[in-house]
């Protein structure tokens, strides 16, 4: 199987006032959900919702779906990977891009995916939906022409999906980075069990279990982007870029970064806190500790977790286990299969898109309510393999 060709970095800065970025992420999920009520069925056609360019010896891949932040659906993955394996090989860069300021691309259609579980073969079209973005996932990961996103905007979920493994991930003053999928009862997916684990430290656990989402530079001082420049110069980049014989794409994108760049990681105050803490065995484990912590910055963790799904906790943290010794593709399986069991009317994952989504109350009943009342045996069940007609086949 090949490997990511994804290259992970966090510089050594020094510490910085941080914001008030409990109540910050309280609203990620919240803002989400409004942009994605919008989003249409999975199975609908736009044939403008994915801009294709042919550009010499590259191409240019837009995502054009302004109003709803870009916002990931099946008609778009069916245009995007056919596309990507047309060129691959052939092209000397492929860029991958969004119309407007606002948003790279704000997430996948959730809502449509868990309202089919009311239809009688509705887990197929989630089955569908996840299948098809994930082997996108892997190709993207896996491609053999140099592939760069421009992440201006608003980048969460399947946006991070598109972008984060491929070899060049440019940031901006715009970026906002989220994995706010246990607020939903699901898992981070798209390869977030390769990419998080593999994270200095804990700080991938931490990114993905809370959703704490990250903005600018600090996506690039995590590790999620490759490099930082300014909004204003993308396009002159981008010209460059399609211009140019060099094949040394890294020059020509360090040229445009800001002068005298030392940005500082606006979670360096709680490195160390973040690896003792999310350093454990469990779930539990995780709430003992920041209990004994007793910081504001533990209190406020603490307080984010205990609104989360218990079991979409205790799933992630699992699969971020298993992921960090996995490749890229082994990940994207196993995430399928805890897609697939999450396809349920019963479980978290339905309840938490009609919480935030469907009829907005911000008050999911997850079952268990608390993390003590989880089976571990019940866990491990959702990673059971699938029928083989069913499993993801990359």
């Amino acid at each position: 199987m090949a490997v990511s060709n994804i290259t992970f970095h966090l510089s050594k800065v020094g510490a910085s006032k941080t914001t008030s970025w409990f109540n910050m992420r309280i609203m990620t999920f919240q803002s989400s959900a409004l942009l994605m009520d919008k989003v249409p069925q999975a199975n609908s056609v736009d044939e403008t919702d994915v801009l294709i360019e042919n550009v010499k010896d590259a191409g240019i891949i837009t995502l054009n779906r302004p109003k709803p932040l870009n916002a990931l659906n099946l008609s778009m993955i069916r245009k995007i990977y056919p596309t990507l394996k047309g060129w691959e090989g052939s092209k000397r860069l492929v860029i991958i891009k969004a119309t407007g300021q606002k948003a790279f691309c704000a997430g996948g259609d959730v809502k449509s995916v868990t309202t089919a579980l009311d239809l009688p073969d509705g887990k197929k079209l989630g089955q569908t939906f996840f299948r098809e973005e994930y082997t996108l996932n892997h190709l993207i990961g896996t491609y053999k022409s140099p592939y760069l996103a421009l992440l201006n905007g608003v980048t969460m979920g399947g946006g991070v999906g598109l972008s984060v493994h491929g070899k060049y991930r440019i940031a901006t003053e715009n970026t906002l980075f989220a994995m706010p999928e246990t607020a939903i009862g699901l898992v981070p997916d798209v390869g977030g069990t390769f990419f998080l684990p593999r994270l200095k430290g804990k700080l991938g656990y931490y990114l993905g279990l809370t959703g704490h989402r990250l903005k600018g530079t600090d996506v690039l001082l995590a590790g999620i982007a490759t490099h930082y420049v300014l909004s204003e110069r993308l396009g002159d980049l981008t010209n460059e870029l399609l211009e140019t014989n060099s094949s040394d794409i890294d020059v020509i994108i360090k040229k445009y970064q800001p002068n005298n760049f030392s940005p500082e990681f606006t979670l360096n105050p709680y490195l160390e806190q973040i690896d003792h803490c999310f350093t454990a065995s469990s779930i539990q484990e995780i709430i003992q500790k920041l209990e004994s912590d007793g910081s504001d910055w533990a209190v406020k963790s603490l307080q984010l977790l205990k609104k989360m799904s218990p079991t979409a906790l205790a799933v992630t943290f699992a699969a971020l286990n298993k992921g960090a010794q996995q490749s890229l593709a082994e990940c994207l399986k196993m995430e399928f299969r805890l897609t697939s069991a999450a396809l349920t009317k019963d479980g978290d994952f339905y309840e938490g898109v009609r919480a935030l989504l469907v009829d907005k109350d911000q008050n999911p009943v997850w079952k268990p309510a608390t993390i003590n009342e989880i089976s571990p045996k019940d866990i491990m069940a959702k990673f059971a393999k699938l029928p083989a007609t069913e499993e993801l086949d990359l």
